[in-house]
């Protein structure tokens, strides 16, 4: 572009004129930027080891992106410290783009539970979009003789402490999820915390434990074998895994949501048109048959939306879980 230095006027310095002269021009070369963008592979950082659901959805995703944007997105786990680490990697990195996360409800519920995390959650990061919800469902062994949330809460009420519920840890999903139901309706339950997923429903087949909150894809077998009765879906929404279960807000607890979500975020400070542009193409995969068909195989529900809604959610959803934290004494070391 051929443009003209005039002398400043009277009153200016050289100092002062120029300085301003350079923040005009790096303000034109913004949209070039973004306008070539991508032009190189996209990193998205998973932070959880591989294999988990973290990661297939950052791979299924990833195939779609690789398709759509025209550069291939290379998936790296950075497992550790509950996510933080993977999270962390993001927040420090170059905020042009080519580092992309992709978090989990526990990426809203970790400044609750850490005293001190490496990031701040909402000022360190840019919200893209969400990618998908994955419901949860309470079950109960049959030997409490149960059938209904209402059922679950009278008896909870009537005896305090008989309840043994099991999560895949401390300050695991299920376990919040569980105080958030403690914390709306009063109920006193005894959390037993297991090492995983996987030893925890052994407990609750068992009969070890009488009370779980757990991924639905996980046990849909066993509710059809009797060995677990569904008692509520956990999500705003009925589950089209169980869609004669009903939730927990129309079994009587009414605002009760419990969402494990997973989205994508950049760092802080990356320019607004390439936030788009990444949104853009996430909401388009997010819409193809076969990426929505390969996440119901998973247990998911695809679930995009605009940078606004998300960055939104994360707020309200941080807030909310300190809230729950502070009142069950919730904290990780």
């Amino acid at each position: 572009m051929d443009f003209f230095i005039r002398r400043p006027q009277r009153g200016w310095s050289w100092r002062l004129f120029l300085s301003a002269a350079l923040v005009w021009v790096l303000g034109l070369s913004t949209p070039v930027s973004s306008q070539s963008y991508p032009s190189k592979p996209i990193r998205l950082v998973v932070p959880f080891s591989p294999g988990g659901g973290t990661d297939i959805i950052a791979r299924l995703l990833g195939q779609e992106l690789t398709v759509l944007m025209g550069q291939a997105v290379v998936i790296d786990n950075r497992g550790g410290s509950g996510g933080t680490v993977g999270n962390n990697l993001v927040a420090k990195a170059d905020p042009d783009g080519y580092t992309l996360g992709l978090c989990s409800l526990s990426f809203s519920y970790a400044p609750a539970l850490y005293a001190k995390l490496p990031y701040d959650t909402e000022k360190d990061f840019t919200p893209v979009s969400m990618v998908a919800t994955q419901p949860f469902v309470f079950t109960a062994h049959p030997s409490l003789g149960i059938s209904t949330m209402l059922e679950l809460v009278n008896l909870a009420k009537a005896k305090p402490g008989f309840i043994h519920y099991g999560s895949g840890g401390a300050g695991a999903s299920s376990h919040l999820g569980t105080e958030l139901l403690r914390s709306m309706t009063g109920i006193d339950l005894v959390h037993v915390p297991y090492k995983g997923t996987g030893p925890a429903l052994s407990a609750a087949i068992s009969g070890e434990i009488q009370l779980q909150l757990i991924g639905i894809s996980s046990v849909v077998a066993h509710m059809k074998s009797g060995r677990l009765k569904f008692l509520a879906v956990s999500g705003a929404k009925r589950s089209p895994a169980a869609p004669d279960i009903p939730t927990v807000a129309e079994s009587g607890v009414n605002g009760y949501v419990f969402d494990v979500w997973y989205g994508t975020v950049l760092p802080a400070h990356t320019p607004g048109a390439i936030v788009h542009i990444l949104n853009t193409h996430i909401n388009h995969a997010l819409k193809v048959p076969s990426l929505v068909q390969r996440f119901a195989t998973a247990g998911l529900d695809a679930a995009g939306n605009d940078e606004k809604q998300f960055k939104r959610q994360i707020h309200e959803e941080i807030v909310k879980w300190r809230k729950v934290a502070s009142t069950a004494h919730i904290s990780v070391n």
